[in-house]
């Protein structure tokens, strides 16, 4: 067995890039539940990017920073794919989260699926390794694959449970410490093996070409967060909506402005409409015009054919307030305008209500609970 050791600096260094493309990733989806389909496939494809490489790039700048009495190189394929699969892996967690109702088996899932990211990186890369050949401890590879798949579960239950800046930051720390511990808890438990008459097969990498791709990644990760970091400060709380936030005006002397924190006064609208917030100004719109409520927080989104307004109530008001022939509840967050809806879709014992194309929704969940309901109203 060959004694092998680490350089701290290194070990410094490959904390920073895992913490680094971790908020990057992470912070790049903030908000994706309000995009429309296309930019949400963009941004979930960048954070995919974004997480993945900074696993990969985390991992070789550790093993940069290994020590062994002899000389060791890459090979350029296995070296590759381990860093695809990171990506992939990474990219059906987000997934996960991102598509389709956000459940607690649904984000424990992609924790799941990141910690095994995680792990088929390092031991793919591990096994790219020529001139010597990395052997594995059976007490190693247990504790290597229960930290990856505990911390990964629990990090994305921080990001994911509650989506605001300071869940995203501390889930930041989770991320970028579970791939970190996750490396040196299995290279704790490997041990190396000189193969001194093994010639390396294949397109084959010296530690100096290794750290110029190692220095690229990490250079393109490093812009990525700062470019991030510049904006995260000024990103809107998971209860605000992009693009219904209210604009403070400049001060007249006609007008005092309301900071947007500030409580909004109970105004109680003409029967038939409810309220909206825009441009610091609450504004009414007839309840038959919108095509479907949602659930945002402690607020709602009204979907309507000019765009997506917010609303200061919560959805219960909602319900409470609006007419029976106007809307019907489909799931706890949506209420749907049945005259809106062109087409519904059975899924067993759910279902889906289909908007015009081009509507600020294209679909609104039917729950199990209120698919008679819907049906019902939609005669079907």
């Amino acid at each position: 067995m060959l004694e092998h050791g680490h350089n701290h600096l290194f070990i410094a260094a490959a904390l920073a890039i895992a913490l680094m493309s971790g908020f990057t990733g992470l912070s790049l989806t903030q908000g994706a539940s309000k995009m429309g389909l296309a930019q949400r496939k963009l941004v979930v494809t960048m954070s995919a990017l974004s997480l993945g490489t900074g696993i990969w790039s985390m991992h070789f700048v550790a093993m940069l920073g290994m020590t062994l009495p002899v000389e060791f190189y890459y090979d350029a394929l296995i070296t590759l794919i381990s860093a695809l699969v990171a990506i992939l892996l990474t990219g059906i967690a987000l997934l996960l989260v991102h598509f389709g109702q956000r459940t607690p088996l649904r984000i424990t899932m992609a924790g799941i699926c990141l910690g095994i990211g995680v792990l088929a990186m390092h031991y793919i890369g591990m096994s790219g390794i020529q001139s010597v050949r990395p052997v594995y401890s059976g007490t190693g590879l247990v504790e290597a694959i229960a930290a990856s798949l505990v911390l990964c579960v629990a990090s994305f239950w921080v990001c994911y449970g509650k989506r605001d800046s300071r869940n995203i930051l501390i889930g930041t720390f989770g991320f970028g410490l579970s791939v970190f511990t996750v490396h040196f808890i299995a290279m704790a438990g490997t041990q190396f093996v000189a193969l001194p008459d093994a010639a390396p097969s294949g397109v084959w990498m010296s530690n100096e070409v290794m750290a110029l791709c190692v220095t690229l990644a990490s250079f393109i990760i490093c812009g990525a967060f700062l470019l991030v970091s510049v904006t995260f400060a000024t990103t809107t709380a998971p209860t605000a909506i992009s693009d219904a936030q209210p604009v403070v005006q400049p001060a007249t002397d006609s007008a005092k402005v309301v900071p947007d924190a500030s409580p909004l006064p109970r105004l109680e609208p003409a029967a038939g409409k409810l309220p909206y917030e825009k441009h610091g100004r609450i504004h009414f719109i007839p309840e038959h015009e919108i095509l479907a409520v949602r659930a945002e927080g402690r607020y709602t989104l009204l979907y309507h054919p000019s765009g997506r307004l917010f609303c200061p109530w919560s959805i219960s008001e909602v319900e409470e307030r609006v007419s029976d022939a106007n809307f019907v509840k489909s799931h706890r967050s949506y209420l749907v305008n049945p005259r809106h809806v062109v087409s519904f879709e059975r899924k067993k014992d759910t279902g889906i209500c289909h908007f015009e194309e081009g509507a600020p929704l294209d679909v609104a969940p039917v729950s199990r609970s209120s698919l008679k309901a819907v049906r019902a109203r939609l005669g079907v």
